[in-house]
Formats: C-alpha cells, sequence, structure tokens
C-alpha cells in the first residue's frame, strides 16, 4: 500500500547557521523517520542538511529546493546550489527569493507547500516570507528561538525557545 512520505521543512537564514539549535533538531527529525526539506542553501539549511545525512541508519532523505533560472543556454541552478548535504535536489526555474520571497516566481511557494509541517529559525526578508505564506496556505508553523529573534515576524505564529517543546509540537502535528 503507498504511504505518504512525512517532511518536516527546516527554514531560516541564508547566512548565519543557527548550529546550536539545527544541529540537534535536524538530528532528532532524522531518528525518528522524518524527511527533512531545505532550501538547498548555505546557512541554516546547510546546517539542517549536513546533520540531518550523518545520522547512521535514517530512513529518511534531504530533499532541497533549488532556485534557478532558464537562459538561453538552458537550466542554470543559484551559484552554490544545492548544498552538498541535499540526496534528492529538486530543481525548479522559480529564481525569486528574500525580498521577493512572496512572488509567484519565489520558490518559497514549494519550500512552504511541500512539508507538512515548518520548523522556522531567525532570518531575513526571505524566511519572514516563507512564513507569511505558511499562514496563508494554512501549514502548521513554529518558530524556533527567542522571542526577540522574531520582533519583525508577524504575530500569531506558535514560538518556542527550547528543542522540547518544538519536538512536542512536531510530534503532536505529524500524526
Amino acid at each position: 500500500m503507498f504511504q505518504r512520505r512525512r517532511v518536516i521543512g527546516v527554514m531560516g537564514s541564508g547566512t548565519a547557521a543557527h548550529r546550536e539549535r539545527v544541529v540537534p533538531l535536524a538530528r532528532w527529525i532524522a531518528e525518528h523517520g522524518y524527511d527533512l526539506l531545505t532550501g538547498a542553501g548555505h546557512g541554516v539549511m546547510r546546517a539542517a542538511a549536513e546533520a540531518f545525512v550523518a545520522v547512521a541508519g535514517r530512513t529518511g532523505i534531504s530533499i532541497g529546493i533549488v532556485p534557478g533560472k532558464v537562459t538561453a543556454r538552458g537550466y542554470r541552478p543559484r551559484p552554490g546550489y544545492p548544498n552538498p548535504g541535499i540526496e534528492l535536489p529538486l530543481f525548479t526555474h522559480l529564481p525569486l527569493s528574500g525580498k521577493q520571497g512572496q512572488a509567484l516566481s519565489s520558490r518559497n511557494h514549494l519550500n512552504v507547500l511541500s512539508a507538512q509541517a515548518l520548523v522556522v529559525l531567525p532570518g531575513g526578508e526571505g524566511t519572514r516570507a516563507e512564513a507569511v505564506l505558511a499562514a496563508r496556505y494554512r501549514r502548521p508553523i513554529i518558530l524556533f528561538g527567542e522571542a526577540r529573534e522574531f520582533r519583525r515576524f508577524p504575530e500569531g505564529f506558535e514560538r518556542a525557545p527550547s528543542l522540547e517543546r518544538v519536538c512536542d509540537w512536531l510530534l503532536s502535528v505529524m500524526r
């Protein structure tokens, strides 16, 4: 019988890795048999993917939504994508991100819609755009970090300062 894969998206800064939170989170996701989805870039995305694939005996895979564009020479992924921790790169022609992260040509729509639950760490305009899209598409989302790190995010999102709280939330959402 067909069984849908259980995918958890981890979103956050493309520059800051937030390793102290991301590494234990990604390991927990792998150890519990889920798949990991990121935007395939650096920062949080790379730290999560590398920690996830380092877990021995895991059954899940590391999936990355790779932004790119079509040129006269064919398809080109954004330089530096996918990061080395991505096992299944999903290449898209959607190039926009950052301040344009809610635009119809942004791969953020795929990031948000492809996961059953989203854990969002601190980040910039693109990360905020993913949070807004999650609300628009009614996707389960939790912000992982201190309240001050999410001052510029819209109100109304569940927030968790601890890994334990995030993991409890994920277990309840992924049932």
